[in-house]
Parts: C-alpha cells; structure tokens; sequence
C-alpha cells in the first residue's frame, strides 16, 4: 500500500521511513537511474514495514557520474529550485532527488509539504525564495531540523548528498545504527534480455533496476507492480492532483 501521509508521523518512524528511502535512492543512483518525482504517494510500504520507492513514470537514465538535467518533471510542490529555474542551466539529477526527499521528510513529520500555494508561478516563486519555516507543533528535535534544511538548501552545489545523509546523526542516532556502506547493499546489474523476461516473474529487489532499464529503452513507463484496474483509476484522477 502506499505510505499514508494525512498526519504527522512520529519523528522515530520518519527516521525509519527516511533510512529506506535514502538506501532505495543511493541503489537507483548506482544504477545510474534518477527517479525524478519522490513524493509520499510514489512510495510503498510493504508487509514487513518497510518502505520502498515506486512509479518511475519520468525517472532518467545517465552516463557518468551524474544526470546532467534541463526539463522539468515530476510533482511541482517537490521540484527543486533549479528545476524551475529560468537560467535555462542544466543540473544534478541527484540532487533533484534528495531535494524531493527533503520535501517528502518534512511531509512525514508535519503532515504537509513546506511550500504551498494554490497557484503554480506563485509555487515557484516560494520555492525559489521563501525561506523553510517549522512549525511550532508538532516539536521535533534540532537534528531532525538541521537535516531538513541541508536537504532543502536552494543551491544544489551546497545541498547535502546521499552519502552524508547516511552519515547524518539523525539517521544513524549519532553513529549508533549505521547504514550500510554502498559497497555492502549496491552491486551493478548487467541486464540481458532473458533476464528481463523473466524478472516479470522473479520480482526480487533487484529486477526492479531490470524493469526500470527496460521500460527506459522502450519509452514504456508505468509502475509495473501496479494493478491494471488502480492503473486505470488513477489515470482517471491524476489531472486533478495537481501540487501532491
């Protein structure tokens, strides 16, 4: 089911959330895939508790070391300042993740995204300009804080990364539960065909990447764990879910 974000979570099952998302991030990364819309209803959570990401609709496949960005995409009350940037600039693909990341983290504790507004140029320009603002309820800690804005600082050559993120005494409750290294959960995958044939059947959490890289090549998108009558139901709403 998707992760409900209706009400504020507990700051501790935010960090628990946070800690899957930026695993589930730093893989499609090294995988040199960007998911370009991270948001709570593009995140699944499963039987087990935790929480894994979905849709990659108008995810970007790269070369080298980073995506090197110039359309707009994804939800507008998660793009990064740079996304909707008149410069006419490219940017990180990376850092547009961890940006919609930050937005999404202050959802989970606040039950809202950080800039709100009903009309789109006026959006833009909060994101642009305005400041992040916490409000006085519910309390969370200074650390939670100090992460939120180093994920939404407006100038993607200073935002804070995946690989700090995962070192951020938040996250790892001052080093007392550490995430694993990139070399322990991250490993290439080299895809054949027959192995995309059959990962439809597999579904481990690698296939995912496979899935993904295929429906890349194909210009075929959609989430493919999605059942076709939620499918059709969405396609019938989405227009009118305009900012979430």
């Amino acid at each position: 089911m998707e992760v409900p974000c209706d009400e504020p979570f507990p700051e501790e099952q935010a960090r628990l959330y946070l800690r899957d998302i930026i695993l589930g991030l730093e893989y499609l990364h090294y995988q040199k895939i960007i998911h370009r819309d991270i948001k709570p209803s593009n995140l699944l959570l499963g039987d087990d508790g935790h929480v894994k990401i979905a849709d990659f609709g108008v995810s970007n496949q790269f070369e080298g070391n980073d995506a090197r960005l110039s359309s707009t995409a994804g939800t507008p009350a998660f793009m990064a300042p740079e996304a909707i940037s008149d410069s006419g600039q490219s940017f990180s693909g990376k850092a547009l993740d961890v940006w919609a990341t930050g937005v999404t983290l202050y959802c989970f504790v606040y039950g809202k995204c950080p800039f709100i507004d009903d009309y789109i140029l006026a959006l833009h320009r909060k994101i642009k300009n305005e400041d992040v603002v916490f409000p006085e309820e519910p309390e969370v800690s200074e650390e939670l804080k100090d992460l939120i804005l180093k994920m939404l600082d407006k100038n993607p050559e200073t935002r804070i990364g995946v690989p700090d993120i995962k070192l951020h005494p938040w996250v790892t409750k001052n080093g007392e539960e550490p995430l694993p290294s990139e070399e322990e959960h991250c490993s290439m995958v080299e895809v054949t065909e027959e192995e995309v044939k059959n990962s439809v059947k597999l579904i481990p959490s690698w296939t995912t990447v496979i899935l993904v890289k295929s429906m890349l090549r194909k210009r075929s998108f959609g989430n493919p764990f999605e059942p076709q009558a939620r499918k059709e139901e969405r396609s019938m709403s989405a227009p009118g879910n305009l900012l979430l």
